[in-house]
């Protein structure tokens, strides 16, 4: 994932979210129930897929218990002070995965920002608060009972209260100083992930502390979002690590960083049993773990790269599930097999760097947006996989904007050219080289180009590897740019802010398109904490940039899966990632 244009699958990385409590960031100091929190928190290929090790085949499936939707905090902590044995592996209690997981560089919670190893860590960690299954509307307790937010005067202050009696996959109990130790640990070891804590956070070594065995204090300074930060604290970079066992691998104060590339110190319903690069993750049910076990005892994640053979391993029962198959694959399915769909936060759209004439005008960049054929784009490229969004807050998110008003209108468009006094318009185009999720760019570029034809306005494609196009890109020199992101974590303020907020030196920026009015209002909308008025600010701002920034959102496309007929409860999340507990098979 790259925080420049991220490519979370689905990333990946949705739903249609219409409304938002943000009772946890109360503006008292007494907790409230968890369960009304609000919301607010990329891949390469290869020649052919590695030999995995295959589940051993079982002679009848074992009844399966169908898991529930999210793992509920413990009531009670386990009584067992041993832990009980796990089933053996077998086919009909493994859950085989087929991906493109070559990204995978650590399952450490606090180094991994890539796809398969959030993957991992979202299976083996847990954090203080979730979402849960594709939802992303709501935040609900995980480690964490309640929690409350209040203003004291110059800081923020989050109050977390811990389940009692949960324990990590060692037996070992979970207290608030293992959370203070994790938060610290990724302060420390400023991995890629780490500025979601330091930089949205905005917190320091001593900004988080234990009040007692059972509770954690975070304090955040007053520039910092509440409701975004409590986001954040879904991800993965804020999985509490059991401080006690990772202390025993410590080498040479690297905070155990050595043994947590390929070991895993969680509390989340799998574990690791181990990782071979480049072929295959195997993780085993946690006997520990305080919700309801999985109905799948193990989960085999193999790094299948090719479209190809994930098609044939999952037509021959060989995978459960494929995650990288096109349209045209998932037509071909039938019988045993079906095909899927999840949703995907990335948005494509194209940039108007505003510094150039004649796209300073509100009218030419209007006209540009009005042109497109929205809908031919959809229907005719994807093949319908994709959701028509014009807005720059994703579809899924609190503060999504619905709102999609162009579609090739080209007499429409003609007349507000005519009304900028611009004519015989030429613009270059900057587009990259290979896919864009499910069509190749090439092609995306010559539909615009074809549209924007139509009404006088001849656009010159100039294909780029992606990296040399973000470096133009970056230091505004692009005309038109052809490209997508994806947001860091799930609040709106990971969109907004940098694509209306020149200072953020992002999106905005790139495009040299500066409105200190509404970057204001971008920066008054991160730090409310009234659920109303903060959604009533981002349809605002949303509403503005939709008519008045440089931008043609285009579409955010959905993720496609191939899936076994005997799969259950298999729940894709925006983010990138899915809860594997959640899934059982029949026989």
């Amino acid at each position: 994932m790259t925080k420049s244009h991220r490519i979370p699958y689905m990333l990946v990385s949705l739903l249609t979210l219409l409304s938002l409590t943000l009772a946890a960031c109360a503006s008292g100091a007494t907790p409230v129930p968890a369960t009304s929190a609000p919301a607010a928190t990329s891949a390469p290929a290869a020649t052919s897929a590695p030999a995995a090790t295959s589940a051993p085949a079982a002679t009848s499936a074992p009844a399966a218990t169908e898991a529930p939707t999210a793992a509920p905090a413990a009531t009670t902590a386990p009584a067992a002070t041993v832990a009980p044995t796990a089933a053996p592996a077998s086919a009909a209690n493994t859950l085989t995965f087929d991906g493109n997981f070559q990204d995978m560089i650590s399952m450490d919670p606090a180094v991994a920002y890539e796809y398969a190893g959030i993957l991992v860590d979202h299976n083996t960690y847990q954090t203080l608060v979730q979402f849960v299954g594709s939802d992303l509307t709501t935040i609900k307790p995980a480690l964490a009972d309640t929690w409350a937010t209040k203003d004291a005067g110059d800081h923020w202050e989050m109050t977390f209260k811990l389940h009692p009696g949960n324990k990590f996959a060692s037996g070992n109990p979970i207290t608030a100083d293992d959370v203070v130790w994790s938060i610290n640990r990724v302060i420390a070891i400023n991995s890629s992930p780490a500025f979601l804590i330091t930089d949205v956070g905005g917190l320091i070594t001593d900004s988080v502390k234990a009040v007692d065995p059972l509770t954690v204090q975070i304090n955040m300074p007053k520039t910092a979002s509440p409701g975004g930060f409590l986001s954040v604290l879904t991800n993965t970079i804020a999985s509490v690590v059991d401080s006690k066992e990772a202390k025993t691998h410590e080498t040479n104060g690297d905070h155990a960083s050595a043994w947590l590339l390929d070991h895993t110190a969680g509390s989340g319903p799998y574990m690791a049993d181990h990782w071979t690069k480049s072929v295959e993750v195997l993780l085993k049910a946690n006997p520990n773990y305080a919700g309801t076990q999985p109905a799948l005892s193990s989960v085999l994640l193999k790094n299948v790269p090719e479209s190809a053979n994930q098609l044939t391993e999952l037509q021959k029962g060989d995978a459960d599930l494929a995650e990288n198959l096109t349209p045209e694959q998932l037509a071909t399915l039938s019988g045993n097999t079906v095909g899927t769909k999840g949703d995907n936060l990335l948005l494509y759209y194209v940039g108007m760097n505003t510094a150039m004439k004649p796209l300073d005008k509100p009218e030419v960049r209007e006209a540009l947006r009005m042109a497109i054929d929205y809908d031919g784009i959809i229907k005719d490229l994807l093949s319908g996989n994709a959701k028509k969004v014009q807005t720059i807050v994703p579809a899924g998110f609190f503060g999504f904007n619905s709102d999609a008003p162009f579609q090739a209108d080209v007499a429409g468009a003609k007349a507000l050219l005519q009304k900028a006094g611009v004519s015989k318009v030429s613009l270059d185009m900057l587009v990259p080289t290979g896919n864009a999720a499910g069509v190749a760019w090439a092609d995306l570029a010559a539909k615009l180009q074809s549209d924007w034809a139509a009404i006088g306005v001849t656009v010159n494609i100039k294909q780029e590897a992606e990296a040399d196009l973000l470096t133009s890109y970056r230091a505004q020199k692009n005309t038109l740019t052809l490209i997508n992101w994806g947001p860091d974590y799930a609040d709106p303020d990971t969109n907004v802010n940098p694509f209306a907020n020149y200072d953020a030196h992002s999106i905005a920026w790139r495009n040299s398109w500066n409105d200190p009015g509404i970057a204001a209002k971008v920066k008054a909308a991160a730090l409310m904490t009234d659920a109303t008025a903060r959604a009533a600010a981002y349809k605002d701002i949303t509403e503005y940039v939709l008519h008045n920034g440089p931008y043609a959102i285009l579409y955010q496309p959905l993720q496609l899966f191939g899936v076994s007929t005997k799969v259950q409860g298999f729940a894709w999340n925006p983010m990138g990632y899915a809860d594997l507990w959640s899934v059982s098979k029949t026989s």
